[in-house]
């Protein structure tokens, strides 16, 4: 959700404006403004995303860009939270951008406790649309054809939750989840908050919460094609990675990718692929990891990049402040 970039939202936009290359990205005709390029690391990368093919911007207009999901085959559509402008957006090329649930989170009267009032990550789980539901803080369900809105999950151990984040879904129904304090004012130091922790939570199918960790400051999160492996993004440190057992459990933590050692700062959210690479947000764009944690290339736009979905028209989409980028790639989504 909110960028977790060790720099402020737009203090790390005005690092990435240094895409110098950017006039000379790619040959390839596109009716989208191009705004960014691939930069390969690894003779790897050119099994995922050519390293040519341009970045385009396909939508602009947001308070702040997140959780982009696509619903549907190849010819569905592309839905985005605004979480401060408590709304989600739809897009296809056939239709362009219209709103699509406004609000999308906290509709009722200003309390006076939230900075960021709409949902944040959105993932299809469920026969529907699951949300980081920051506005409301917690986790629901929407009816992709009536928009009615159930809960989830509101609460933990009898205290609320802070601001869910970011989603992702296992093969036997349950949903991790992060749950920093973005969404509150005042965040960390929120006296809204009633845990003093930020959790990695566990969604059972049967809707029963169970604590995977409370050491990190969390956000993105995903998870290996085996389901053995819960990624997650640290704000202190990185990545990290949890062992799960058969019962999607933690069994121990370890640093994924770590920030001191590599010098890659970051991020936010983050996608796996079904050959088990992340494509994470980071201060460069979007770093794209194998599964031994090498990283292999990056997607340079001029602009922070908040998250991102690979979809299945082929190409990944990219939260990016206030827009919606994307660029083809080879990769494809990894299904639970």
């Amino acid at each position: 959700m909110t960028s977790t970039l060790p720099m402020t939202r737009r203090g790390a936009a005005a690092a990435i404006l240094a895409l110098a290359a950017a006039p000379a990205l790619s040959k390839a005709a596109t009716p989208y403004p191009v705004v960014g390029k691939v930069e390969r690391l690894d003779p790897a990368l050119d099994a995922l995303v050519d390293a040519d093919a341009p970045v385009e911007q396909v939508m602009d207009g947001f308070t702040w860009s997140e959780g982009p999901v696509w619903v549907g085959g190849k010819d569905g559509y592309l839905l985005v939270s605004d979480v401060p402008g408590n709304r989600i957006h739809r897009w296809s090329p056939a239709r362009g951008d219209e709103i699509w649930l406004a609000p999308s989170g906290y509709a009722g009267p200003e309390t006076g406790s939230l900075r960021e009032a709409g949902s944040n990550g959105l993932i299809v789980a469920r026969g529907g649309l699951v949300i980081g539901d920051s506005g409301n803080r917690c986790v629901s369900f929407i009816d992709l054809k009536t928009r009615k809105k159930t809960v989830l999950a509101a609460s933990f151990e009898g205290k609320r939750l802070n601001s869910p984040n970011d989603l992702v879904l296992a093969r036997d129904g349950a949903i991790y989840f992060t749950d920093p304090p973005w969404g509150l004012k005042g965040d960390w130091s929120s006296p809204y908050r009633q845990t003093d922790y930020s959790g990695v939570y566990r969604l059972g199918a049967d809707n029963v919460v169970t604590l995977i960790d409370k050491t990190i400051e969390p956000n993105g999160i995903g998870l290996s094609p085996d389901g053995k492996t819960l990624y997650g993004t640290d704000r202190k440190t990185g990545w990290v990675a949890w062992d799960l057992d058969a019962k999607g459990a933690p069994t121990a933590r370890r640093s994924f990718v770590d920030r001191a050692t590599t010098g890659i700062d970051g991020g936010d959210g983050l996608k796996v692929d079904r050959g088990g690479n992340l494509w994470a947000s980071s201060q460069d764009g979007i770093s794209i990891f194998t599964p031994a944690g090498q990283r292999i290339g990056i997607i340079r736009a001029d602009d922070v990049i908040s998250n991102c979905e690979l979809a299945a028209d082929g190409h990944l989409y990219m939260s990016s402040n206030h827009r919606v980028l994307r660029v083809k790639v080879k990769a494809r989504k990894l299904a639970a």
